[in-house]
């Protein structure tokens, strides 16, 4: 590692532009210039125990590690552009935290950042709390591993996601998603996962009203569905759910089984050709 830059306030514009090799460490990124693009087009950081108050820190960014950091709110679209950037244990305040990076790693970090995480490839996150109303827009190859997120409109159009572990609080999610699976999760929204395609829940607990519809090739295995109904409109399924789904309606295909639901609506809005096979374990029995 080269130069170290300890104990100072920047606040120029591209106070570190372009630096190779550097640690920062306890820096306070503040003050009158009100400058952006601290550290844009740098390689090979190494920042510690900083505060960020001012945009843009890190764009183009490449090969870094961002510990015990703090990104106040007014601290925008801090991460851009960034490709094998570790972040560990820091707070992440501002909107648009992180976009249309390469090989992201988070770690233990407390993020509050609307419009959070679109169009990156390769992100993985582990042990994070999250909030945000537009998290994963368009994001692929993610691996996700106990992450407690409140959110509104998540994961939409994702492709190659795997989550474990989690609590995933958010109205709707999924939607247009491709190529999914969540394990040990609990799923809590409205209209969870339409127009998905190969979408695979394992023991996982879904809560909420009319999930699943419009959707191919959805699997779920052992789970639970919660206050759950209108559940699979339009949709092709092998679902195998423990306890009881308030209703199912006009499912497209596959299998259903449960161990008991409330209704089963086949009206006259089926699908031409629809054919699925609904089994409530209890009245089989």
């Amino acid at each position: 590692m080269g130069k170290v830059f300890e104990k100072l306030t920047l606040d120029e514009e591209r106070a570190l532009y372009g630096e190779r090799d550097i640690e920062v460490r306890r820096c306070l990124f503040d003050g009158p210039a009100d400058g952006e693009s601290a550290l844009k087009e740098c390689s090979g950081v190494r920042v510690e125990d900083c505060d960020f108050h001012l945009r843009y820190p890190f764009w183009h960014v490449t090969d870094g590690l961002v510990r015990d950091c703090r990104m106040t709110e007014t601290c925008r679209a801090a991460f851009w552009y960034d490709r094998n950037v570790r972040v560990e244990n820091s707070r992440l305040g501002g909107i648009k935290a992180l976009r249309e990076c390469d090989d992201t790693v988070l770690s233990g970090c407390a993020i509050e950042s609307t419009e959070f995480g679109w169009f990156c490839r390769g992100l993985k996150i582990r042990d994070c709390t999250l909030k945000s109303e537009y998290p994963f827009m368009q994001t692929r190859d993610m691996e996700i591993e106990n992450l407690q997120m409140q959110g509104k409109y998540s994961f939409q159009y994702v492709e190659n996601v795997t989550i474990r572990n989690s609590v995933l609080d958010t109205k709707d999610a999924f939607w247009h998603g491709k190529n999914i699976t969540v394990e040990d999760s609990v799923i809590k929204g409205e209209y969870l996962a339409w127009y998905s395609e190969n979408l695979r829940l394992v023991r996982c607990r879904i809560i909420g009203t009319q999930p699943f519809c419009y959707a191919k090739n959805l699997v779920l295995e052992d789970c639970e569905m919660i206050d759950c109904d209108l559940a699979f409109e339009n949709t092709t399924v092998e679902a195998d759910v423990r306890g009881a789904i308030l209703s199912v309606k006009n499912p497209a295909g596959g299998h259903i089984t449960a161990d008991s639901i409330g209704e089963v609506i086949l009206d006259e809005h089926i699908w031409p050709g629809a054919d699925c096979v609904i089994t409530a374990r209890a009245e089989s029995a």
